[in-house]
Formats: structure tokens, sequence, C-alpha cells
């Protein structure tokens, strides 16, 4: 079987001189998150060991600096849950935090609310959610799983959202700036996967895997109360969105823009929408403030669908759809050879009709095209995304869809210092072994993708001496087809596919 082939934003410099780590759970010095963060101080490690912990926390003005993040996390190799809850943590005025490996579920509320205290002239700002779940909702309404107000350059990624609340989102944003959502999956929203609105600006949604989204999985906009825009006096719900490389499954609609702006859906496949593909809607109308829904463009994308759709574009009143860019898609109906296209605002320039794009096994989450498909090397020679799903690097020309069908993989630094590497058995089981060789000495990373972009870390960044090396790992991952990747010194330098049988 053939297999083709984030930025990140913020990097850390921490002072561990005078850095502490804090222990909560049961037999350790702090009972709860309360009480470890009135003490933690820039630098500091707040650290969860592992068992249930009590939701409901509410810390205000914790804050790390520039150079000394403050680090919260599960213990290494150590499961931390926090249960119930309004919210299992409101961060209220929070800058220069790392949340990671932590799982929130059952909450009533919100799952983790991070916001700006209500001063929108002094807004959170650098957080990063990194290999969280948010899962579980105990709520019905509009209730999130991960709620964003005022929050500026943050990242959420590498993460799992699951099972929102019916009139909810996975993540919801007002007002929010400079964010990244990179690598993540989301499994049966209420109202949405990701929401951006309230004058939320420069986002970046790459590399997700989205199933079920619910009413809309992207809801690039929406409607907000005039007092909660960030800034007050935006004139746009939402505006330069960059959505690229991602995988959307189901849902009522992929894409909705709601009075947004210079939005680019670009290089993303779409499979079996059950509505809509895309709504045009302006759901805040005040011509003498907000701009009408437009400027927006789709390209690039594959859309599978079929004969259950009430339209492939819903056009709603005070919108500008003249103003969209519709070109290089390619659209294809399973249930209807002759069918003839979809109904779009516009022409369409470069588009491809009705030609299958040949995906591998899109029912077991499979969308790698072949060479020979339709949509290989096909695409609008934009300059972004310059990477794939599988963060492989566009060809030139560029394919359709979200994964490239002839990747470049020398887009990535390769260091000269590791001689050989192997990952055996391939096919593998509930173990494998690696052997490398270095030429000289590295900190080396290795890890498991899946093929909905979840990632499984074999080998944290491990420091090794230069020489021949071997180590084995119990793989507690389900079977399926896995993207292998190995780092020496930050820099990609091997990645290929291996089946694993592993293990539930």
């Amino acid at each position: 079987m053939r297999k083709s082939a984030l930025f990140l934003s913020f990097s850390f410099s921490i002072s561990v001189a005078t850095a502490s780590t804090l222990h909560i759970g049961q037999g350790f010095p702090y009972a709860n998150f309360e009480q470890a963060a009135a003490v933690a101080q820039p630098g500091d490690t707040i650290l969860f060991h592992a068992g249930t912990h009590a939701g409901g926390q509410f810390v205000a003005n914790l804050q790390g600096s520039a150079n000394a993040w403050i680090y919260i996390m599960n213990a290494p190799g150590e499961e931390a849950i926090l249960e119930g809850g309004n919210n299992a943590i409101q961060f209220s005025d929070p800058a220069y935090l790392l949340i990671s490996g932590l799982i929130f579920q059952h909450q009533t509320g919100n799952g983790v609310n991070t916001d700006d205290g209500g001063s929108y002239d002094s807004p959170a700002h650098h957080v990063i959610y990194e290999n969280c779940t948010f899962r579980d909702m105990s709520a019905s309404g509009n209730n999130d799983l991960l709620k964003l107000s005022g929050l500026d350059s943050f990242e959420v990624r590498n993460c799992t959202f699951q099972n929102g609340a019916v009139g909810g989102s996975g993540v919801d944003m007002v007002g929010c700036h400079h964010g990244l959502f990179k690598g993540n999956y989301f499994e049966n929203m209420g109202s949405n996967c990701i929401q951006a609105k309230g004058g939320t600006q420069y986002i970046r949604i790459e590399g997700n895997f989205f199933r079920n989204g619910g009413q809309r999985t992207l809801n690039l906009g929406g409607s907000t109360g005039l007092s909660f825009f960030r800034p007050i006096d935006a004139p746009f719900e939402a505006s330069d969105i960059q959505v690229y490389s991602n995988i959307m499954v189901g849902s009522w609609a992929a894409i909705a823009f709601v009075g947004s702006v210079n939005v680019e859906v670009v290089n993303n496949t779409i499979f079996q929408p059950e509505n809509w593909v895309i709504r045009i809607l302006q759901e805040t109308v005040d011509p003498n403030r907000f701009v009408e829904c437009g400027d927006n463009t789709f390209r690039n994308n594959i859309v599978y669908l079929g004969n259950n759709l009430s339209t492939e574009t819903n056009v709603g009143p005070n919108t500008r759809p003249e103003s969209f860019t519709f070109s290089n898609n390619l659209w294809f109906n399973a249930d209807d050879l002759s069918w003839a296209g979809p109904s779009i605002p516009v022409a369409e320039a470069d588009a491809i009709l009705n030609e299958d794009p040949m995906f591998s096994d899109p029912l077991n989450d499979d969308f790698l095209i072949p060479m020979n498909s339709p949509a290989a090397g096909t695409g609008y020679p934009v300059s972004e995304p310059q990477f794939d799903f599988y963060e492989m690097g566009f060809d030139s020309p560029r394919s359709i869809g979200a994964i490239e069908a002839n990747p470049v993989s020398n887009d990535f630094e390769t260091p000269s210092n590791i001689a050989a590497f192997d990952l055996f058995p391939n096919p593998g089981g509930e173990h494998l072994t690696t052997s490398f060789i270095l030429e000289k000495p590295a900190a080396v990373k290795m890890e498991l993708i899946n093929q909905r972009g979840q990632r499984k870390t074999l080998l944290e960044s491990t420091a090794f001496a230069s020489g021949a090396f071997e180590k084995s790992f119990d793989v507690v991952v389900p079977a399926g087809w896995y993207l292998v990747r190995l780092w020496a010194d930050g820099a990609q330098s091997v990645q290929g596919w291996m089946n694993v049988a592993g293990r539930p």
C-alpha cells in the first residue's frame, strides 16, 4: 500500500535556577490547582499527578513572562483528569502559560474558560494548549469545550475535542487575535467545531481533522452581542482567517462564512457534508458599522458529496456573494455520475467537475490520493499553505485537497549526522524496535501519526552521544497505518509509513 509521505509561534527560555515544581494530588503538597497557582512564579511547573481532580477551579492573573513561562501539565506517564465543575478551570487574565496533557470532562458550563477579565484593552495573551483532551460535556445548551474570550497570541495544538454540548462549540473564540489551531482532532460537536466571532482576526486553522462537526464544522464569524466585541468597535465578526490543509467529514455544513471578510479556505478535503457545503450569511446586520460578508476565497478544495444535499451553497441576505473567489476545486457527486456541478454564486475558474478523486479508503479515514488522481498536480499556484495535512511539502504544481499526491520531502532540513535508521518489524505489532546511528551527539525525538493526524510519541526529545543505538517500545495504539517521524536536534530527518497492529 502506497502512503504519501506549525508553525510554532513561541520559543521558551526558562531560567531553571529559581524554577520550582508544584505537585498536585493526594499525598502531595497541593490539594488542587487553585492552591498551587496561588504560589506559582514565572518559570514554575504545576504538575497534576494521576487521578481525578475536582473541576470548578478559578485562577486570576496567573502569568509567567516572555522568558519564563509557567507550565501546567500531567506528571510524566500519569493520567490526570479534571472532573466536573461549571468550568474545569477558568483562567482570567493569564499570560505566558503552557497547558499540556490534561483531560477535562463532564463540565456543566464550559470545559475550560480563558478570558481577559473583562478588560478589553489588556487582553489575555501567550497561552498554549497542547496534547489535552476536552470531552463529554454535561450540558446541552450554548456550552463550549474550550471558551476563549479576548485572548491574543495563542495556540491550540494536538488536542482532542469529543462529544460537545448540543448547542455549543468545540472551541468558541470571541474577540481573539493571532491564534493557531494545528493538528487537533474534533468529533461529535453540537453547533460547530471552531467558531471565530466578535472581532476575531488573524487566525490560522491548519492540519486538523473534523468529524461530525454539528451544524457548521467551521463557523467563520457568527452573531455577537455588541458589548462583547474586541475591539469594541470592530466592523466585522471575523477577518483574516486562514483555513488550510484540513479534513472535514460529515456535519450539516462544512464551512459557514458569517459576517466574515478576507477568509481563505484553501487545500482542504470535505467529505460527505449533510445539507450544504458552504453557507454565506450575515447574522449581525448594521450597514453603518458592519461590512457585509464577502471578499472570501474557496480554492483548491476537494468536495466529495452525494444527493442528500439541499444545495451546495446557501446564500443569505445582506451578503456580497459576488465578491467571493472560487477556483480549482474538485467537486464529485458519488451518487450521480451525470451531475452537472455545484450551485455556487460566481463562475469558477478551472473547476474539476464530477471526477472521482480516488481516495485510498475514505470510510477508514484514508484520504490519500494517487498520482493519477484528477486532483494531483492541478491546484492553483498559491504560496500558502506550504504543507499538507501530514506536514509534507506541496509539489509544484500542487495537488487539490488536503493531502499532496506527490509530497516534497526535502522541504524539511535533513540533518547529516544520522547515518542510518530503522523501525521494525514492519508490519509491526505491540512492540516496536528502532535502531539508528548518530555521527555526532544529538537530541532525538520519534513519534507515530495516524491517518487522522493524531500523534503518539515513542521517544521524547532525548540526548544521545554519537554511535549506534537501539530502543524498544510498547505500542498502545489502535491498529492501522501510521506515519513515522524522527527528529534530530529539532530538524526532521526521517519520515515513512508503516502498518502497526498495536492494541487499544
